[in-house]
């Protein structure tokens, strides 16, 4: 009987435990379990960040810690990426757009253009956009909208326009927003819709460029700076990239201590659609391409390559 109790015990010890459950609410259970897994497959999509695989739902806070990581030295960070030559860019892009009444009767009527600038946290652009239509046009009534997603790179446009008129003069207004549900703007409201350097890290950029259709007055025009993933010179195209992947995120952890912020930067430009992907997608969201044929069957000029291709500018014009 002695040597039988631990050998039962050892039995006891090795059986699995077991709990009852009827098999009427196992079924039940697992068919929840199961419907719960089909619905958050079929609602959490999946997107890029970078070269990293991710959930749609986590793409803007992501992207938000980039940002908000580079807000103080956002200027540093494009001298980076476009080996210094981004200031350049952006004035030939101002240049190109022309901003501001050019006719004395319009300006007599006191009717200024309205331009919203997407992803402008930083503010560079807008004041390019002021001091063109001011300076060249002698245009006192253009107005500028600035929005971005993100509050840091917000505050830091504000600290930088406080320190010229346009603020003072109520020539600028900021709104924080996401660039695919821009609610707080009328439709047909707008003359010029600008983004540089952030489209590429928007998650539905289709939804981007059919939001900017709808808030462009008949006419109004679509604009667009940013990075291209391929430059037309295979050999400094290879020295590029070889630039681009090895120095950048390098330099980031040196002068800013964040690798990771200037790694998925450069992995973002090389996810972006190519020039005629990009004109493509434009055109789809019931734009009109300059150079485009009459027939609509092609597109001849849609684009204007930057630095043999490091950057483009993209144009489109909503329809009369």
């Amino acid at each position: 009987m002695s040597a039988a109790v631990p050998r039962a015990a050892k039995r006891l010890r090795l059986a699995p435990s077991r709990s009852w459950v009827c098999s009427e609410c196992r079924r039940s259970f697992v068919s929840s379990v199961r419907q719960r897994q089909q619905q958050h497959g079929q609602e959490d999509k999946t997107t890029h960040f970078g070269f990293e695989t991710i959930s749609e739902s986590m793409k803007a806070s992501k992207v938000a810690g980039v940002f908000s990581s580079v807000a103080s030295n956002y200027d540093a960070m494009n001298d980076f990426m476009s080996l210094g030559i981004h200031r350049l860019w952006k004035d030939h892009f101002v240049r190109s757009l022309n901003p501001g009444v050019q006719y004395a009767s319009l300006q007599e009527q006191q009717e200024g253009q309205r331009i919203l600038d997407i992803a402008g946290g930083s503010g560079d652009i807008a004041i390019r956009m002021l001091d063109h239509a001011t300076n060249i046009n002698r245009d006192n009534k253009t107005h500028v909208i600035v929005s971005d997603i993100n509050p840091d790179m917000l505050a830091e446009g504000r600290k930088r326009l406080s320190t010229t008129s346009y603020q003072a003069d109520g020539r600028v207004d900021y709104l924080e927003a996401n660039a695919e549900d821009l609610s707080a703007v009328k439709s047909s409201s707008i003359d010029l819709y600008t983004v540089a350097f952030g489209i590429r890290n928007f998650t539905h950029k289709d939804k981007a460029l059919e939001e900017a259709f709808r808030v462009l007055k008949p006419g109004g025009v679509f604009a667009c700076l940013e990075f291209a993933p391929q430059l037309s010179n295979p050999l400094f195209n290879a020295v590029y990239k070889r630039w681009s992947f090895s120095a950048i995120p390098l330099i980031g952890q040196i002068v800013a201590a964040d690798r990771d912020s200037y790694q998925y930067l450069v992995e973002s430009i090389e996810r972006f659609p190519s020039q005629p992907e990009f004109a493509q997608m434009i055109k789809d969201a019931g734009f009109l391409i300059p150079g485009q044929k009459p027939d609509g069957t092609s597109i001849e000029g849609g684009w204007e390559d930057l630095s043999m291709g490091i950057a483009a500018i993209h144009k489109g014009v909503k329809p009369l």
